[in-house]
């Protein structure tokens, strides 16, 4: 891959970021900052789609996010944080592409299907909610990212991107936009503490990276095993076991991993000891990040100060991108 590719990630600022946030893509932005260009984009625009009338939550939320980045590790000096709503471009975009995709397009996207579900709007549902599939193409596209790293949940939204893409480039003289690729981690789905398929704010099953010592004790310690292990010498099942699902995303020791499944499958090992085991990695895993994270908090202004740089350079970037396809279709550029 060329050195000179470019990441776009996100996040909504609905609330402080969790460890699924962390296996899905925090630690992989970590890595991907020393080698490619990255923009991450806090979304505040998207997260209103559902809180528009809460605005203060995400408002809040801005700085808890970016304190999050901070303490896992992304250096606003090799990563370029910036703020959807200060970059209006990305608007702009949204509404030239809501001009060339259907609504019942945006209907079969199997990704806003199941939220819309989950949320439960039915006809309540709000318009901005509905199209954000191509508030995230504008997004993608403004960058020229040819890279973004996601969750298999995500996959159809960069189908989506690429089909705006490729419409957009045939209405203009020469091609602007770029497809992009997705980049899965090697774990895209973290399930719940609850068992529940997913971890998820709005389900309130998460692990926050900034989680207390005996908030990690009580999540490891309720955790949903195999309910028909219920003595030690009984065979365990693995598969749709939270603590193996989360030893294998966090834990160092792979091999260690296998031989405790091994032991654990034939029978003669509990619970409580692989639960030990998970919670001792994530003790050691969330602590410095706990600690950095509670330094960077104390001072917002700093956290802000960090998200206008970054956003006035993402503006530099954004803008170019809107220009070039306002010529193209021949809207006047002033």
């Amino acid at each position: 891959m060329n050195p000179k590719t470019t990441i776009l990630t996100g996040d909504r600022p609905t609330g402080p970021l969790h460890l699924g946030h962390y296996v899905g893509s925090l630690r992989q932005r970590v890595a991907l900052q020393h080698d490619y260009q990255q923009f991450v984009l806090v979304a505040d625009l998207q997260g209103l789609t559902d809180n528009g009338s809460n605005p203060q939550k995400i408002r809040d939320n801005i700085p808890e996010v970016l304190a999050d980045y901070l303490a896992a590790g992304i250096d606003p000096d090799l990563t370029t944080l910036c703020l959807q709503s200060a970059l209006p471009a990305l608007a702009e975009l949204t509404m030239l592409y809501m001009n060339i995709v259907t609504v019942a397009r945006v209907e079969r996207n199997p990704t806003v299907k199941n939220e819309i579900a989950q949320k439960g709007f039915a006809r309540s549902l709000p318009a901005g909610f509905l199209v954000y599939p191509i508030s995230q193409a504008a997004d993608i596209t403004a960058f020229k990212a040819e890279v973004v790293p996601v969750g298999d949940d995500q996959l159809p939204m960069i189908e989506q991107t690429n089909e705006i893409v490729h419409k957009m480039n045939s209405l203009l003289p020469a091609p602007v936009l770029r497809h992009c690729k997705a980049m899965l981690s090697d774990t895209s789905r973290l399930p719940g503490v609850d068992g529940n398929a997913k971890m998820s704010k709005s389900l309130g099953n998460t692990l926050h990276l900034s989680a207390s010592e005996e908030t990690i004790h009580r999540a490891v310690s309720a955790m949903y095993t195999d309910p028909h292990h219920l003595k030690v010498s009984d065979p365990g099942q693995i598969e749709g076991n939270v603590v193996f699902t989360w030893l294998d995303a966090f834990h160092a020791d792979k091999a260690k991993v296998a031989a405790m499944k091994d032991h654990y499958q034939q029978g003669g090992l509990g619970d409580r000891i692989c639960k030990n085991e998970l919670e001792a990695c994530l003790q050691e895993l969330i602590a410095p990040m706990r600690e950095r994270r509670a330094t960077y908090i104390q001072d917002k202004s700093q956290l802000m100060e960090i998200l206008k740089k970054g956003s006035e350079r993402a503006h530099e970037v954004t803008q170019a991108t809107l220009k070039e396809v306002k010529r193209g279709l021949g809207v006047p550029v002033f």
